[in-house]
């Protein structure tokens, strides 16, 4: 079985999410992570969770969606919102984007503190975002002491040495399409130890590919799972197993 550890089903219409799990489906996916990015989304996460039994919900404020400071009606509401159903498995999207233009770092930084708080009370890993931050994350993580639950580092496009830091804080690396295509992402891979590596699509709505086949979507997973294969001397096969028992340890789900 092959899991998808990221996905953003709440931004597509009902239709368009039961044709993606299909597909899914047929592609030998049998686990979807859909993480929310804003109060509202976490709402749609949790019903497609409720709606489709291979896929799980994330809850959180993605820090590009972070407006205002953090407040406590936000951690509360959060808080409500991964009580509220036993298929929230993470706190996330949460994390740092400090590339131009986004929101205040300071906001940013508080409510990312904020969500490693909730994951650390209500013991949910962190479903976390880096770019353009990728040397202050790490600080964060370690200064709350996030190893305490557990994290995915979503969408990694970093360094084998990157990698490393994060794995000896317990931590697991999320590869997606980029692995396809980047030689230098390809080679951090194959350093990377395939214990703590789990896969994703981030799949989101995409208009400007005008062509829907190439729409990025769950069942894409598969392509991901073959280049680690490939990339590792290993079958797509037993790259699917170990990804997977890789997922369900770090959500603690049962094996």
């Amino acid at each position: 079985m092959l899991c998808d550890s990221h996905t953003h089903l709440d931004h597509y219409s009902d239709e368009d999410v039961a044709g993606m799990v299909q597909r899914a489906r047929e592609a030998g996916v049998g686990l979807i992570i859909n993480v929310g990015t804003t109060i509202e989304t976490s709402r749609k996460a949790i019903e497609n969770a409720k709606s489709y039994d291979v896929v799980y919900a994330g809850v959180g404020i993605h820090p590009s969606d972070v407006k205002a400071p953090f407040s406590e009606a936000d951690y509360s509401t959060l808080r409500t919102l991964a009580m509220s159903h036993p298929k929230v498995v993470c706190i996330g999207e949460t994390g740092l984007d400090f590339m131009p233009g986004s929101p205040d770092r300071s906001w940013q930084i508080e409510s990312f503190r904020q969500h490693i708080r909730l994951a650390k009370e209500l013991r949910k890993p962190i479903d976390f975002h880096a770019r353009g931050a990728e040397h202050d994350i790490l600080g964060v993580l370690r200064l709350e002491h996030a190893g305490d639950v557990g994290a995915i580092w979503h969408y990694f496009l970093y360094d084998a040495a990157k990698a490393e830091e994060a794995i000896a804080l317990g931590f697991y690396i999320s590869l997606a399409k980029p692995l396809l295509r980047e030689p230098g992402l390809q080679e951090a891979a194959k350093a990377i130890p395939i214990e703590r590596i789990v896969l994703e699509t981030d799949s989101y709505p995409q208009p400007f590919k005008k062509n829907p086949i190439r729409r990025t979507e769950p069942s894409h997973v598969l392509q991901v799972a073959e280049k680690l294969a490939e990339l590792k001397g290993l079958t797509a096969s037993e790259v699917a197993n170990i990804t997977t028992a890789n997922l369900k340890r770090a959500l603690r789900l049962a094996a």
